[in-house]
């Protein structure tokens, strides 16, 4: 986003500036890998991807915990009412196109600007809801879950990336195959890098018959097999990509595709009690690589 003095705005513009600002304090306080990554995209779509993370981090927050340990200290906090609320408000902001919310207001921006609609943004909010009452899943539950709590994020920046291009449909449809991919197995690999913290914190598990104390190196091998095929799959729509976005998603792509090989081989009984990460170190000769015009495979 390209600094500009207060003076310069007035309003609603103003307004916007401030919340738009909030939404990158979001990613400021919740993510420095995200936040690296969206540096490399070109300004017209960075603030954008920023509002969109905002807004979801937001909701997360909601059902990971924050809304409930306000509770624990003696708040009048439902996590189901307060979801509720964030979601109404969502949907009431894009139509008014303003909201009290610095985060929903700026969120709302992009999805007026991007076409994005209740065909993605529900789906979200019900994944949301789910972790508030629902501890394993099944294949079906899943699947949903995924979908909702992913790969519509995926389509979210995808609608971003695409406004004001001219794709085929039939381009598009690839576009769209790798962007629920790539969030498919950002999600994957997140749900197995935070093993410990949602079955011992939260009380989740997320793999449909798994039972993380007894993560065996085999199911391991084929969740991270299971990932690298949809990794692949995303970087072969990346150059399809606007070039002002391939950098970006390709260094996000492959900060994941290096967690997930770190997983690979990591014993099965340490992810319960390891959280994997990669260096700060060489997250940044990733960017730089990528910078440099070096893809992901």
């Amino acid at each position: 986003m390209v600094e500009t003095s207060p003076e310069a705005f007035t309003g609603l513009a103003l307004y916007t500036a401030a919340a738009e600002k909030s939404a990158l304090a979001v990613i400021d306080a919740y993510s420095t890998s995200f936040g690296a990554a969206v540096s490399l995209l070109a300004p017209k779509y960075r603030q954008h991807v920023a509002n969109i993370y905002a807004l979801v981090r937001v909701a997360d927050e909601v059902v990971d915990g924050s809304a409930q340990e306000a509770k624990e200290l003696g708040g009048a906090v439902d996590p189901t009412t307060a979801i509720d609320e964030l979601e109404k408000e969502t949907y009431r902001a894009i139509r008014a196109r303003y909201s009290t919310n610095l985060v929903v207001h700026a969120f709302a921006k992009t999805a007026n600007e991007a076409g994005i609609g209740r065909d993605l943004i529900k789906p979200f909010f019900d994944s949301m809801r789910m972790d508030l009452w629902k501890t394993k899943h099944d294949q079906k539950s899943f699947e949903k879950y995924i979908y909702g709590s992913a790969e519509v994020i995926g389509m979210m920046c995808l609608k971003v990336f695409l406004d004001g291009e001219n794709y085929s449909p039939s381009e598009i449809d690839r576009l769209t195959t790798g962007a629920r991919a790539l969030g498919s197995a950002f999600q994957k690999v997140n749900f197995l890098r935070d093993l410990a913290a949602d079955n011992k914190g939260l009380g989740r598990s997320y793999f449909p018959g798994l039972d993380p104390k007894k993560l065996t190196d085999a199911k391991r091998d084929e969740l991270v097999a299971d990932i690298r095929g949809e990794l692949k799959t995303a970087a072969g729509t990346l150059r399809l990509l606007p070039k002002g976005a391939q950098k970006a998603v390709g260094a996000a792509q492959m900060l994941f595709q290096v967690l997930n090989d770190l997983i690979a081989i990591t014993p099965a009984n340490k992810l319960m009690h390891t959280r994997v990460r990669v260096p700060d170190w060489y997250k940044l000769i990733m960017v730089v690589r990528v910078a440099f015009g070096w893809f992901p495979k």
